[in-house]
């Protein structure tokens, strides 16, 4: 008797001296809601898990049409998820379908718990050669 208590002893404690950053982070299919950004997509993410404290993100276009899909790992790092991905048409110029498109890179930054953030997208030049800036929209990532 007093091995099974000393067993589950040792498990009670091995569990307790456990980091529980990764029970912070939500998996699952999310649709992720910009508020404000010029695009004529919607954006699925599925969220899943990888080595370490982070979450595997693969975001998938609604349509695909004029889309590229990406893939990266959000670490994180006090509560928070930080994604950076290079997106090939991330700033859409005039016609929001049909104009041109300018590359960008995003930065998604998120709270773990309340999936809220906000998007920081920047780029070289701007359209019809403005100069390079920074947009920054606030999201939220819904589980569907």
């Amino acid at each position: 008797m007093k091995s099974i208590v000393s067993a589950m002893a040792l498990v009670a404690a091995t569990w307790m001296s456990t980091p529980l950053a990764h029970a912070d982070i939500r998996h699952g299919n999310f649709e992720l809601r910009i508020a404000g950004r010029h695009d004529f997509h919607n954006w699925l993410w599925a969220l899943s898990s990888c080595q370490g404290d982070c979450v595997h993100v693969q975001a998938i276009p609604q349509p695909v049409a004029r889309a590229f899909p990406y893939q990266a790992d959000a670490l994180l790092r006090d509560g928070r998820l930080t994604l950076t991905v290079d997106v090939p048409d991330g700033l859409r110029c005039g016609d929001v379908y049909y104009g041109p498109v300018i590359p960008t890179r995003d930065t998604y930054s998120w709270d773990a718990s309340t999936m809220s953030g906000t998007l920081s997208s920047s780029f070289a030049t701007g359209c019809d050669g403005s100069p390079a800036g920074t947009l920054t929209y606030p999201f939220d990532l819904v589980q569907m």
